[in-house]
């Protein structure tokens, strides 16, 4: 039996192809054109991964997740999950608005209700801790609209995944794979990068507790510096071949954008894997976070304030190769100094790609190196 979703229900929001009549019709000024990354949090909302939201938050909802992290139903919630226009869009009441895409493409029909303002630095401050343009998620605050524009979808179109639609699965389809494999408890890990061993022990060590393990990569958007999209599917592919058994894991990718807000973030990303039908996540050392904008357990600690989330996070240490144990140890588990312990920052790691080199086996699987080398510019530039 899958965990239940956030709020008891999984929304399902009528989807609907491209050239649907329903989508047509609708003058000039009913018509809002939103950007790639907001049609992925159309599409997510519609097929229940961010359940129980049916559409874009109102002001109440906003206020609510900034100043308490839960919605004004007192739901733990704590990024807000806003529709952003400009002083130029003049909506009425109960207005049906067709969101297109870039090209003009319908993207969804929403039953406009309202809008209102958010002040730039009172959500830097409260979502991200900082009003720091250096991070990125703060940068790209600071330079969108003060403008939110609430309602709930009616109908969406349904999205087109291209090479990554085999990997793409909706919470309704996942819940019906873990019941289809009898899994009972399932722990889902969250990641934008390629695994290397120290994510492989943090799996392998929560699949010992549970019945299965969800790896859902994330597909989207990203900073500099990270893997490509098509590097983080295919290393996973690698290793999963080559190393987990195929009766314990499964893997789905998620399409979202990245925000990096550390602790926040953690929860949202609890939030959704419950409503993938999760019942447990694994939050590891500086989970969500980028730079030194948040302590390297910060998104542990957070959970202290959620005990009625519903799902059940497993918090790890970071693990590494200890020369002197001879193996994968923990700080909990290995008394040895830095002497003894074998780890590589991001950019070492880059540089070594970038100069065709493989890392050691001892903190990477060869054939995950592999697969990374086949790649001429593996990193978001």
């Amino acid at each position: 039996m899958t965990n239940a979703p956030h709020g008891g229900k999984l929304v399902q929001i009528k989807q609907t192809a491209k050239d649907s009549p329903s989508l047509e019709g609708f003058k000039a000024n009913q018509k809002l054109e939103v950007s790639r990354e907001t049609a992925t949090v159309v599409a997510n909302i519609a097929n229940g991964i961010f359940s129980p939201l049916e559409g874009f938050m109102g002001e109440n909802d906003y206020l609510n997740v900034l100043e308490h992290m839960r919605l004004e139903n007192d739901l733990p919630w704590t990024i807000p999950i806003l529709l952003f226009g400009s002083h130029d869009h003049h909506f009425g009441a109960g207005d049906d608005l067709l969101l297109v895409d870039e090209a003009k493409n319908p993207v969804a029909l929403m039953e406009y209700e309202g809008d209102f303002n958010i002040s730039r630095q009172e959500y830097a401050s409260k979502v991200f801790g900082t009003e720091d343009k250096a991070h990125p998620g703060v940068a790209k605050v600071f330079a969108g609209n003060e403008r939110a524009i609430s309602g709930k979808l009616k109908a969406v179109v349904k999205p087109e995944h291209g090479e990554y639609a085999d990997y793409t699965l909706s919470p309704k389809e996942t819940r019906i794979l873990f019941s289809e494999k009898g899994w009972s408890t399932v722990v889902a890990f969250q990641t934008r990068n390629a695994p290397h061993i120290n994510h492989e022990y943090l799996q392998k060590s929560a699949l010992a507790l549970v019945d299965g393990l969800f790896i859902n990569p994330v597909l989207g958007k990203k900073k500099a510096g990270d893997f490509k999209d098509g590097v983080i599917l295919s290393t996973y592919r690698a290793i999963m071949a080559n190393y987990y058994p195929k009766s314990s894991v499964v893997m789905s990718v998620l399409h979202y954008e990245m925000q990096y807000a550390g602790p926040k973030e953690a929860i949202m990303h609890a939030i959704m894997r419950k409503n993938f039908g999760c019942t447990h996540i694994i939050i590891g050392r500086d989970h969500a976070g980028v730079g030194n904008f948040y302590g390297p357990y910060a998104a542990q600690e957070i959970f202290k304030e959620f005990p009625d989330i519903g799902i059940t996070p497993l918090f790890f240490k970071e693990f590494y190769y200890c020369k002197r144990c001879a193996g994968i140890a923990s700080e909990k588990t290995c008394p040895h100094g830095e002497e003894d312990k074998l780890s590589f920052s991001g950019t070492k790691l880059r540089k070594m790609f970038a100069d065709g080199e493989l890392p050691p086996k001892e903190f990477m699987r060869p054939e995950v190196s592999q697969a990374i080398l086949k790649f001429d510019k593996p990193f978001v530039e």
